[in-house]
């Protein structure tokens, strides 16, 4: 009795992690890997203690109940209550640039090579001049603002 315990418990948990590797881990396939171990060496061993007659009686079974299990998993949407099913709206740094005007008056916080950062009312933002090299501490105006991207000259 305890054989049959053991044996089913491994052939219906490694259907179970073939389940789970398909809808909830795939690209993994260790977790398939192991389930399909696990399911194999429990029909290997009753073939091995039942023969061959039990040994294919529960082969066919346990085939049949990972292809139906399977396609059930798949066409009754159990798994769309674990899913994540909302989308993002926003965008990254979306008003970054919104107490920005065009014309403030800054300060180099690096080198502008021609990328750098510069300091505007005590906040620091990446800007880029139109293809000059600032030194750091220079003072620049705001000439131009695309989205979050802040062009920069510098004062004379």
């Amino acid at each position: 009795m305890t054989d049959w315990i053991l044996i089913s418990t491994l052939i219906l948990g490694g259907i179970g992690l073939i389940i789970l590797e398909i809808i909830f881990v795939p690209g993994t396939t260790v977790v398939g890997f192991f389930g399909f171990g696990m399911s194999c060496y429990g029909i290997y061993r009753v073939y091995e203690l039942f023969g061959a007659q039990a040994g294919h009686i529960t082969l066919t079974a346990s085939l049949a109940i990972a292809v139906i299990s399977i396609v059930y998993s798949f066409k009754s949407n159990a798994w769309k209550k674990f899913a994540n099913n909302q989308s993002i709206k926003a965008k990254v740094n979306e008003d970054l640039t919104d107490s920005l005007a065009i014309s403030d008056e800054g300060i180099s916080k690096s080198s502008l090579k021609p990328i750098g950062k510069a300091e505007f009312g005590n906040k620091e933002y990446e800007v880029t001049t139109i293809g000059q090299y600032l030194e750091e501490n220079t003072p620049v105006r705001i000439i131009k603002i695309e989205r979050n991207k802040i062009i920069v000259e510098p004062i004379i």
